[in-house]
């Protein structure tokens, strides 16, 4: 059985996913990248199932560091990637909301083709992070976030434009005297307000709308969609990994003849990443340079590509 791997390199997470020739998900996995995409990637192939791998996608912010890593055949955006699994799960869709750690984009798609796609490029507000910080800050579990949105009676408005006026917001309505269950579902309302005002401004939102990204667990704000858009939001089984699925898709549709997977042992290896400024023009390039076992492997930057390998 061929089966082919996806790696999605983001700021906050690292997913991982092996899906076989039927794109079926054979494993999957979900890690933080903390701060270090390179120990994130190699943990993670050292957790996943071992079986022959016949092609590699990588994705993500990190996805040419991690092409470098691993050996990647398929190096694609995170917009085509979370695309290409949206469509395997739901073929008919027409909107994508994914919200991730600190980033959340929206893709149109018409036909099966992407035709419009927005990313949030000011603030954080509403992403996965900011909503961690918020759980931890009312002593609330992360799981039990979204369920206990769920609960409220008497929903209050939070202004949600800015991480920093959402919190002090929150803030003065607890010291009002709110419930924690009111002041949760205000919080969620206004993460949605703010994504449908910023990334989707101008969009034409469709039904089959999916939602996926780290944040579609959360319960709450998957109402809160709902109830702005007047339609249903699908959230796939395997949300939270969705462009390493992506990616992994992309790896098997490109079909290499021959694979340049490293293997799972570059897990053991060594990989070492630095840069210069090339000074040979006004351009000023900050060349990016990596190092495998000592050797340099990669070197990108430059935009005459007089550095590049």
């Amino acid at each position: 059985m061929k089966t082919f791997l996806g790696i999605d390199v983001g700021s906050i997470s690292t997913n991982l996913a092996i899906v076989n020739e039927q794109k079926s998900v054979v494993d999957k996995l979900y890690l933080r990248t903390e701060g270090n995409p390179i120990t994130a990637i190699q943990q993670g192939l050292l957790q996943l199932e071992r079986v022959e791998i016949s092609g590699v996608g990588t994705t993500g912010s990190a996805r040419r560091l991690a092409g470098v890593v691993a050996g990647a055949d398929v190096v694609k955006t995170e917009i085509i990637a979370h695309a290409v699994a949206a469509q395997h799960f739901v073929p008919d869709v027409r909107t994508i909301i994914e919200i991730g750690g600190q980033d959340s984009k929206i893709i149109i798609l018409r036909e099966g083709v992407v035709v419009d796609f927005a990313m949030n490029s000011i603030c954080a507000a509403g992403c996965g992070a900011f909503l961690d910080h918020q759980a931890n800050r009312l002593r609330i579990p992360i799981q039990d976030f979204g369920c206990l949105a769920l609960n409220s009676k008497h929903e209050v408005n939070i202004a949600g434009r800015c991480t920093v006026f959402a919190e002090s917001d929150m803030i003065h309505k607890q010291q009002m005297g709110h419930c924690r269950e009111d002041i949760v579902s205000g919080l969620c309302s206004a993460i949605v307000r703010n994504y449908l005002n910023n990334v989707g401004k101008g969009k034409e939102i469709n039904a089959p709308i999916v939602f996926q990204g780290g944040v579609a667990a959360n319960a709450g704000v998957r109402r809160a969609f709902e109830k702005e858009l007047g339609a249903e939001i699908i959230v796939p089984e395997h949300f939270a990994v969705m462009g390493a699925i992506g990616a992994a898709i992309l790896a098997l549709e490109n079909n290499p003849a021959k694979t340049g997977f490293k293997g799972f042992d570059v897990a053991d290896k060594s990989f070492l990443t630095s840069s210069f400024v090339c000074d040979d023009c006004p351009n000023l390039c900050e060349i990016i340079v990596i190092k495998e076992e000592g050797k340099i492997t990669a070197r990108w930057g430059s935009r005459c590509g007089k550095w590049n390998v």
